[in-house]
This record gives structure tokens, C-alpha cells and sequence, in this order.
């Protein structure tokens, strides 16, 4: 989500309640046995060590408890450790010559042993869920054959955090834990073609087609083959970065802000409509200690922007409510807009989604009396649903902008008033272009000649991502989305294809697309009090999606795709507190939903899965806010663990508080200085590749706040949750407006020290889209609109300029992608 300067023209990003429904809210140590000679040998090692060469010396280990060093541990000494950490077994031959020595695993799980036949073998320890013994074995064998041995246990604990809690702050930098660094990536206006000259960040610069965009938001990192043409899932120093532009901030874009007048000027207005949209980049790592870039002159950097070509696939492609001026068959699209989260698929292509969409078109007052007339009355239900309202002039009033071509409908398109006198099927204007929003678009980043692809199987909404689940052969995958606005739903699409572990390699990755995203089943969530809940299907003939509606007389499947959200009122779905990124436990199956905030959540309409409506205090001489004011994390379990279940059980992983607010009713969670957070936004959980998406996963959590700055700034947390339904329930007792009530609800086991906060951001920014390498050791991340409330003259923040020790002042402030390492080379968060 972005919260847009205050002084820039009028923004609406459609973060309010257009639901009309009266839905109700909701190992044992393993002895090791000797051959008899190998007994006698140990036995002997003191007193004849000369003559065997074999005595080895033991010494004190590290602990390996999280403190960045690898666990040292000597032959013959035991130690303790956790998963990620790099374990250096160390033996020596104290008198005597050895003419070879070897290490060896005796049992556990199974690692891999680096430079094993010397005196110092090392292993990263591999994830595990609860105490696992390993055991070593070194050998020494004299010149004459005659061996002597000594045995080591390693026990591995659980995979922990690895650094110390960042304190809240206001200064206008990225803070990191120390052993970590931060460097500077990829910033609004850095050119990604050879031939575009360096930002000068002064309001002068053009061609933002070719020129990194504004608001970084979701992304993911694709290895990327030695050939530079592929996909390499195990690259770790070279890949392709896709990433989201979900908007601007329009004030730094110009000399002088925003030109004064009623009709916008074209060279603004196009300068803004390009800032907007997705980067595909090539970056790569110096070495596996070096610093990271982004390779300006790549044939494989791209930029999508709200006027590139797109397709439509799926149930609503060539259907009558996507027929406009551009595209009279409804089969072509133009280009994707504030794109926040996103998904990254198994066959190794990037989903965008489309949330704030709707504020961006005009629509003319009178229009509704017009479309009825034309008997388009079912539109003015559709467009109201969706916050298109009459008598709006579209975010930055880009349709009055006039075109230096006179037949280019750059602007016209974003008002989709009626034109009279043209067909009433749309051909003829734009009034179907609100139609063509809302959507899943899918992109290869390694073709950038392929036409993205707009995916509508999975409903048309304000889709804050899409997020695959566990992929197994033989089962049907499932995609998880959030629709961001308040008292809006949570939903998933089930493909109508199982999964061939085949298609992760295939190389025609749209059309493996086509195979899962283009056919199956779309569902919304029901959360019941007793901590079930139910997946009701959207699908045209079953229950009240009929053409017998009163609400809304649905056509077909097409048009309960097209209007997913109408659908899902019909079918009695659980309204939520702004339903935002999803994120899918790789070891569990679990799916977490980040439930941001709710400001119209009322006393008197809390349920179990929104149980919280309260006053948040300000420090600074703001008005309280009200509502469910911080947040929380709501996650479910499917039946029987998979993807097809129709049915699943649900808690609240955590609620987002301050630490100083009441613990009975609002810090539910029990957050104290370290952790306390709110408003959560992004989430990831760490790749199944390294040991951070392995066992007992590390999940990152994003904020984008506008409740608890001013305490801090927004912050980035890293967690090892736990599992639904490893806590309890608890009433909440609310009193907000006059009104009060209580609502029980399922909470998750509190989060105490496995809730951390790892980053805190610079002033007046979103931490939003997160990433790694395969390998875990570079961790993206975005840093959204630093320094949003000031403009052009008025700078509130200077980052990144400020990352390295500038003051804030007269350089202007830039979105940017950092990358952050650990300086001892290991894997980030533990």
C-alpha cells in the first residue's frame, strides 16, 4: 500500500469500504560401534601415540548460539549448534607423522563435508525440527597403516535468529543489526539501457520507459544461467531481478512539483504513467563476498508500463465487457498499473497484480444515468463495487491531458465516461476500460519480446498478490490472494491441472502458464468462530451466482470472474481487515495473510477472525486513530495438508501493537520493545533452497504504517513461527464510539524472542517486496516512497543519499532496492 504526499493532486488508492454486504466479520544419541582393532587403537593413543602416530588433541568449541562465528569443534569434543550455521571440525595429530587423514559422518543427516581428508573439515548444518545428534568420525593412518580415530557429536538444535533486535527509530537511514551491511542497488531514474543518460534527480528527467520507476514494491530474484539466457535456480551471483512500481510520488518527478491547471501537460503526464508499472534488470555479485550491480547495458532489461502491449487468457478473454476503442474483440490489453505484491512461479516467471486500479479512471458525472438508459445498468453495480463512482476526475487527471499525436489515446483512455454517439459495446471509447484492471498478469522475465499476459481465471479484484503453494506431483497447486481494501476477502485458485514436477524446467514458461493459471476453480474464505473454515467456490449456476440475482443478475463464468467481489458477497464470504500479501510456509503448507489495518472496523461488527476495535493514542499531537488500528497476521491450515482442501482451520499468528498499549485487549501478542510492530504489510517466508525455507522456516514481515510513526519508522521483522493452533483462544472485550463487545478468537503461541525486528527503514517509507538468492546469503529489499510527505523544495527525507552519512537536505529522495549481507558471509537472519 502506498499513502500518497498530501500536497501532490488528488489520489484516492482506493483503500476504502465499497462492501455493501451484510456478511458477518469473522534424537536419542546413536552409539557407535568399533571393530576390535580400532578399540584397541583408541586405548592405546596415550602411551603409544609415538609409535602410531595417532594421539589427537581435544580442545573447547564455540556454542554456535547465534552470535555470526562458525561453531568450532576440535576431535574428541562435543558441541551444540542449529541449523545454517557453518560447523569447522578440527583434528591434529599431535606427535607421530600421519600419511593421511579423513573425516567421515558416522550418522544423522546425511551433509556434505568440505575438504574431509584434511585435519579441518567444515559443513553448514541443515535445518532440522527438533534436537538431531550428528556424529564425526576423524581418522589418522601412520605410514604403515595402522590407524587411530577419535569421534565427534554435533548436536543440531532448531534454526534461531541470529542478531540483535534493531531499536524503533526516526532517522532518515536503513539500521540493520550489526554484522550486517546494507548497499544500494537499483533507484528511481537509473537507466537500464546503455544509450540513457545518468538521473540528474533534478525534475528534468525523461523516458521513464527506459529508466527504473517509482514506489519499488513486490519482487523476485530468477537465477540466471552462465549463458545469460536461462533460468538457473542454484545462480547466486547472477540473476534477473522483477520488481513492482506501484506508484509515484509525483512532487520529486518535476522541476517544480506538479504544473498548476486544469488540463495536465502532457510531457508530466506521461513522464508519470511510465514511472509506473514493473523493471525486469540483470544484477550480479562481484564474488561471493563482493558487491552487488545492476547491468545497465543487459539485453534482457525491460520495462512494462501502463502502455505495453498485454493479452488476456483464461475464462474472460474475448468476452464483451473487455470490448473497447483499443481492443474491440476484448483480447488485447494495454499495459498494468499499481502493481503492489506479487508471485513468483515454480516454472519460473513473475505475477504481478493490479490493486489500486480503480482510482485512476475519471468517470463523468451523469454517466450513470447514461449507462442505464444505454441498458447498461448492471455496469454502474460493477463500477460502484469497485470505488468507480461518477463525478471523479482519476488519479493525477492524466485523461485531460492533450497528446502530441493526435491519434494516440494515451491519456483518453483513463475516462470511462460514455462517449455519445459511439457503439454501445464499447468499441467506440473507454467506458470498458475499468474492466480490464484488476487482474493477475504473468511476465517471463527472460523473454522480453513475450506480450504479458493477463491472467483471468483468478478473479478480478485489488489483488495484493499471488502466492503459490507447495507443489507435489500428482496434486492440484493453489494460488493465495488478497483483495486490499477494507472489509474486502481473502481467496484462492485451485488450477484444474495437477503438477508435473517437468514443467519447472519446460522453456516455454507462458504456456506452462496457460496450463495452471488459465483453467480451475477460484474460491473466497469463510471464517467461522470455532476456528474452521470453509472455501465457497466461485462458479456461475451453483448457489446464488445465477442469472436470478438480485443483487446482481450474473451472466456467466465470465462475468463472476469479472466481478469476483459481488460474487463473494452473494456467497456469504468473511470480510476481513484489509486482506494484503500472502505467504505460503514451504515445510508446512501453511498460508499466513498480512491483515493491515482497518479504520472502519466498528465495535459492533468484530468477529473471531477480526476481534479488535479500538483508540491508538498519538505521541505527537495527531488525532487517535480508531478501528482496528495496527493490524494482524491471520494464517490457515489446510484439511489434510492439501491444496485441493476445501475446508481448512485457521488462528491469528500475531497481532500488530505498540508494547505500551493495554495486553487484554489490543497487544494480544504480548510484543515488548524488540518486536512490537504494526500494520503489516509485505511477507515471505525464506527459499526451500537454503536452510531459511527449510523445517522450521524464517518469515519475514514488512510495514507499511501510518499509525505508529510517530514512534518509529516503518520496520522489517524476521520470526520462526510456530503452527496453527499452537496457542488458544481469548476474549476480546472492544469499546470504541460509545459501543462495546467482546469476540473470542483463536491466537497463535506468542511470539516472544522468535519475533525480531531486523530493519528499520528512513524517513517516510513503506519496507515493502523482499527476496533472496537461492543460497540465502543477499537478501532484496525495497524501500517505498522515503520522504512522501514533502516535494519538490521541501525535501522531508534525502535516503538513499543519507545511507552514507549525507544530511537530509536539498538532494531529492529516491525509491530504491538495497541489498543486505551478512559480513561474515553467512545466511541472513540466523
Amino acid at each position: 500500500m502506498t499513502i500518497l504526499n498530501a500536497d501532490a493532486l488528488a489520489y484516492d488508492d482506493g483503500d476504502i469500504d465499497t462492501n455493501r454486504s451484510q456478511n458477518q466479520h469473522l534424537s536419542d544419541l546413536i552409539a557407535v560401534r568399533y571393530s576390535r582393532r580400532q578399540t584397541l587403537m583408541g586405548g592405546l593413543r596415550a602411551a603409544g601415540a609415538a609409535a602410531f602416530g595417532g594421539m589427537l588433541l581435544a580442545a573447547c568449541g564455540e556454542d554456535g548460539d547465534g552470535d555470526g562465528e562458525a561453531a568450532i569443534v576440535n576431535a574428541g569434543q562435543n558441541i551444540t549448534t542449529s541449523g545454517g550455521k557453518t560447523v569447522q571440525l578440527a583434528g591434529s595429530v599431535t606427535s607421530g607423522t600421519a600419511a593421511s587423514v579423513q573425516w567421515e559422518q558416522v550418522s544423522g543427516t546425511p551433509v556434505n563435508l568440505t575438504d574431509a581428508t584434511t585435519n579441518t573439515a567444515t559443513f553448514s548444518a541443515p535445518a532440522v525440527t527438533a534436537q538431531t545428534p550428528l556424529v564425526f568420525r576423524f581418522t589418522a593412518t601412520s605410514p604403515d597403516g595402522v590407524r587411530s580415530l577419535s569421534e565427534t557429536t554435533v548436536t543440531l538444535m532448531p534454526t534461531m535468529l541470529g542478531f540483535t533486535a534493531v531499536p524503533k527509530s526516526l532517522a532518515d537511514v536503513v539500521a540493520v543489526p550489526a554484522g550486517y551491511s546494507v548497499s544500494v542497488l537499483y533507484r528511481l531514474g537509473d537507466p537500464i539501457s546503455g544509450s540513457v543518460p545518468a538521473y540528474a534527480n533534478n525534475g528534468t528527467d525523461t523516458n521513464f520507459a527506459q529508466r527504473a520507476g517509482d514506489h519499488h514494491d513486490g519482487m523476485s530474484y530468477f537465477g540466471l544461467s552462465a549463458s545469460g539466457t536461462a533460468p538457473d535456480p542454484t545462480s547466486s551471483l547472477r540473476g534477473l531481478l522483477a520488481m513492482n512500481h506501484e506508484n509515484i510520488t509525483e512532487s520529486y518527478l518535476h522541476p517544480n512539483g506538479v504544473t498548476a491547471g486544469a488540463v495536465r501537460l502532457a510531457s508530466e503526464a506521461i513522464k508519470e504513467i511510465e514511472a509506473h508499472g514493473v523493471s525486469v534488470i540483470e544484477v550480479a555479485r562481484a564474488s561471493a563476498t563482493g558487491a552487488w550491480s545492476y547491468t545497465q547495458g543487459s539485453t534482457l532489461n525491460r520495462r512494462v508500463t501502463p502502455n505495453t502491449p498485454m493479452t488476456f487468457s483464461g475464462p474472460v478473454r474475448g468476452n464483451a465487457m473487455l470490448r473497447t476503442r483499443q481492443s474491440p474483440d476484448g483480447t488485447a490489453g494495454r499495459g498494468t498499473i499499481n502493481n503492489c505484491a506479487n508471485g513468483t512461479m515454480p516454472w519460473h516467471t513473475y505475477l504481478t497484480c493490479e490493486e489500486n486500479w480503480a482510482g485512476y479512471f475519471r468517470r463523468d458525472t451523469g454517466d450513470v444515468a447514461a449507462r442505464t438508459a444505454a441498458g447498461r445498468a448492471k455496469e454502474n453495480v460493477s463500477l460502484a463495487r469497485y470505488g468507480i463512482g461518477q463525478g471523479r476526475a482519476g488519479n493525477y487527471a492524466w485523461s485531460t491531458a492533450v497528446p502530441t499525436d493526435a491519434t494516440s489515446t494515451v491519456f483518453a483512455r483513463w475516462n470511462a465516461t460514455i462517449v455519445p454517439g459511439m457503439p454501445n459495446d464499447g468499441t467506440g471509447d473507454f467506458s470498458h476500460e475499468p474492466f480490464t484492471f484488476g487482474w493477475v498478469v504473468e511476465i517471463d522475465p527472460f523473454d522480453p519480446a513475450a506480450a504479458p499476459r493477463k491472467r483471468t481465471a483468478l478473479g478480478r479484484m485489488n489483488h495484493e498478490g499471488c502466492e503459490v503453494g507447495r507443489t507435489i506431483a500428482g496434486v492440484k497447486p493453489a494460488f493465495y490472494m488478497g483483495d486490499d481494501a477494507q472489509n474486502e476477502y481473502i481467496y484462492k485458485f485451485v488450477s484444474a491441472t495437477p503438477w508435473s514436477a517437468a514443467d519447472a524446467t519446460a522453456t516455454n514458461r507462458l504456456a506452462i502458464g496457460d496450463k495452471y493459471l488459465d483453467a480451475g476453480t477460484l474460491y473466497v474464505a469463510k471464517f467461522n468462530a470455532d476456528g474452521s473454515g470453509q472455501w465457497l467456490p466461485l462458479v456461475f449456476g451453483q448457489g446464488p451466482l445465477t442469472s436470478a440475482n438480485a443483487t446482481y443478475p450474473f451472466a456467466d463464468q465470465a462475468d463472476v470472474l469479472v466481478n469476483a467481489r459481488l460474487a463473494a458477497d452473494a456467497l456469504g464470504a468473511t470480510p476481513m481487515d484489509r486482506p494484503e500479501w500472502t505467504a505460503v510456509n514451504p515445510a508446512t503448507g501453511e498460508m499466513y495473510c498480512t491483515l493491515t489495518n482497518n479504520a472502519s472496523r466498528s465495535a459492533g461488527r468484530v468477529d473471531a477472525a477480526n476481534p479488535r476495535a479500538y483508540t491508538d493514542p498519538k505521541t505527537d499531537g495527531r488525532a487517535a486513530s480508531t478501528g482496528n488500528v495496527n493490524g494482524h497476521v491471520i494464517r490457515l491450515r489446510e484439511t489434510a495438508d492439501t491444496s485441493e482442501a476445501t475446508t481448512f482451520a485457521w488462528d491469528i499468528y500475531a497481532f500488530g501493537a505498540g508494547s505500551d498499549l493495554d495486553p487484554n485487549n489490543i497487544n494480544l501478542s504480548q510484543l515488548d520493545a524488540t518486536n512490537d510492530f504494526s500494520s503489516p504489510d509485505g511477507m515471505w517466508f525464506g527459499l526451500p533452497s537454503n536452510v531459511t525455507g527449510q523445517a522450521t522456516p524464517l518469515l519475514w514481515l514488512q510495514t507499511d504504517d501510518g499509525s505508529y510513526t510517530d514512534v518509529t519508522n516503518c520496520m522489517m521483522l524476521a520470526a520462526i513461527p510456530g503452527t496453527v493452533g499452537d496457542g488458544g483462544t481469548r476474549t476480546v472485550v472492544n469499546s470504541l464510539g460509545g459501543a462495546s463487545s467482546s469476540a473470542v478468537t483463536r491466537i497463535g503461541k506468542t511470539p516472544g524472542t522468535t519475533l525480531r525486528r531486523f530493519l528499520v527503514g528512513p524517513k517516510q517509507c513503506e519496507i515493502t517486496g523482499i527476496h533472496s538468492t537461492p543460497d540465502g546469503k543477499s537478501l532484496f529489499v525495497n524501500i517505498q516512497h522515503p520522504g512522501e510527505g514533502g516535494g519538490a523544495g521541501n525535501n522531508t527525507s534525502s535516503w538513499p543519499y543519507t545511507q552514507t552519512g549525507a544530511a537530509t537536505g536539498s538532494a531529492r529522495p529516491r525509491s530504491a532496492t538495497i541489498v543486505i549481507t551478512k559480513d561474515d558471509g553467512g545466511v541472513v537472519g540466523i
